[in-house]
């Protein structure tokens, strides 16, 4: 099962529910009633049901449910700041980009009031906190919005070759001050391990290596201080592989600015002077990256517009060569019309004329059969030119069409269907176009039969010809089993009445009223040869 729709709902308000029953249940104290922190974890969680289709107001929920759980110092409070977080992200994600800038406003309010103790001032470092705890689930939201948009290239030695290249930049960077720091040397190891592997998901999730290089960084320059430039190298290559990948120069100038603070935090000590000189140096530095990533991600588009390029100039040549062969069958049509129809409807005059001159015997019935057989020539001629104008056309109209349905009512039989077939011999008379879309709808027909009412079906099939329209009935009785009913298409039944409607014709379906089924198409032709 695919956790979509209200059960993904579901599942959000019950992982609220619980996280703060985690949080809240073990560090509320004894004090704390079950059934409160049971009524405080539904009032904070169960909001993240509906956080998906009302995003906005969820969040202004959670910032006000913050205050409150702030004021009267319940536990909850841990809790309703994650989730807002989470709000703010999803607003950032999912609404408009109005939307945005009021939940983050709301988000900063609550978070300062969360994070200031009672009776203490507003200090700096607590708008800092409050603004960055706000704004950062806010830029990430707007980021997986898609700016990077989809890697189409499934060749993964690009991403084996960055991770390779960070896994051994990070080690040989590092490994000799692994046990400098506070925390043990496979912590340390297994940190700068990672952060180069990251590198290897680089070109995929660019914008995600960045933040995470960027944790790297400050972690390093805070508990493996001998790691910083190792670190500050891994955060450069992600800026380049984030430039090359992203085309919006909004998102690179946010990823530049970034990156230039990162650089400041880890090299810039405190003892060090600042001068323009050294904060020019140190954005040249970071703005290299960013000119090669793009530099690499022009060449890169530029290549992919030549393979389109390339790609619609062939298209353009098959098409070419396909419209060169279609005026090369239309003049074969044309000549072969002219020279045949020509000589047959000249034989079919002179049969004509000889058959007034000449008296009743075989002679006359002869050169009736030769006049009759001449106007159905000419007909079957006009469908073949037809074929042959149109290569989209079926093949199988060169076939016989009452071979075609015989072989369809043999080949149903054998699938378990009782078939009696009723094709009236004056059907062979007719043109060919019309006997062509009278097996077509004969085999659609029987082939519904069997999907929808199934083997043991008695089915009765009646082709008949009467003058100028031929009259198709396909009828089966009620399943002899009850059966499932089978998705369709609909396509059969609407090709079955574009072919009848194409001869001026049309065609009925449904129930007969005794559980069964009844389809019946008529099929008009002009009345070209002679009952005399």
């Amino acid at each position: 099962m695919r956790w979509r729709g209200a059960w993904l709902d579901i599942l959000l308000g019950a992982c609220g529910i619980g996280l703060d029953l985690l949080l809240s249940g073990k560090s509320g104290g004894p004090s704390s009633p079950v059934w409160v922190v049971m009524t405080f974890s539904v009032l904070v969680g169960a909001p993240m049901a509906f956080v998906r289709r009302f995003p906005v107001p969820v969040t202004l929920y959670l910032a006000a449910f913050l205050v409150y759980t702030d004021q009267i110092d319940a536990f909850t409070s841990n809790t309703a700041q994650m989730l807002l977080c989470v709000g703010i992200g999803l607003v950032a994600y999912l609404s408009r980009w109005q939307f945005t800038p009021v939940t983050v406003l709301a988000g900063i309010a609550a978070t300062a009031i969360n994070l200031a103790d009672p009776g203490v001032a507003m200090t700096r470092n607590v708008w800092f906190y409050s603004v960055l705890v706000s704004v950062f689930p806010a830029v990430l939201g707007a980021y997986l919005r898609g700016p990077a948009g989809r890697l189409q290239e499934r060749d993964v030695t690009p991403d084996v070759l960055l991770g390779g290249v960070g896994v051994a930049l990070s080690v040989l960077g590092t490994w000799t001050s692994w046990h400098t720091g506070t925390q043990p040397v496979w912590a340390n190891g297994l940190v700068v391990v990672v952060a180069g592997l990251a590198l290897g998901v680089a070109r995929r999730l660019p914008g995600m290596v960045f933040l995470f290089e960027g944790v790297i960084l400050l972690t390093a320059d805070q508990y493996l201080p001998r790691a910083t430039n190792t670190a500050m190298v891994l955060t450069l290559i992600s800026v380049a592989v984030f430039a090359m990948r992203v085309a919006s120069w909004t998102w690179n100038l946010v990823v530049y600015l970034a990156a230039c603070g990162l650089a400041a935090i880890a090299i810039v000590t405190s003892t060090a002077d600042v001068t323009p000189f050294r904060a020019f140096i140190l954005m040249l530095l970071v703005i290299t990256p960013v000119a090669i990533g793009r530099y690499l991600g022009a060449r890169q588009a530029a290549t992919e517009s030549e393979r389109l390029r390339v790609r619609q100039s062939e298209r353009l040549v098959i098409a070419q060569i396909r419209a060169d062969r279609l005026a090369e069958r239309e003049r074969i049509a044309r000549e072969v019309h002219d020279i045949v129809a020509h000589h047959v409807g000249a034989m079919v005059l002179r049969a004509s004329a000889a058959r007034y001159a000449t008296s009743e015997g075989p002679a006359a019935e002869a050169l009736t059969d030769i006049r009759a057989t001449g106007h159905q020539v000419l007909e079957d001629l006009r469908s073949l030119l037809d074929v042959l104008r149109d290569p989209e056309k079926e093949p199988d109209l060169l076939a016989d069409p009452g071979d075609v349905i015989r072989e369809a009512a043999e080949r149903m039989t054998g699938a378990g269907l009782l078939v009696d077939l009723d094709l009236d011999p004056a059907v062979d008379h007719a043109p060919l176009v019309a006997r062509a879309s009278a097996a077509r709808i004969v085999q659609e027909g029987l082939t519904n039969v069997l999907k929808h009412a199934g083997p043991g079906t008695r089915v009765r099939v009646r082709v008949s010809e009467s003058g100028d329209r031929m009259a198709v009935e396909i009828t089966n009785t009620c399943p002899p089993t009850v059966r499932e009913r089978l998705p369709s298409s609909g396509h059969g039944l609407a090709g079955m009445r574009e072919r009848a409607k194409a001869l001026g014709g049309g065609l009925s379906a449904g129930p007969d009223g005794e559980g069964g089924w009844r389809l019946a198409a008529t099929l008009p032709y002009p009345a070209t040869r002679s009952t005399t």
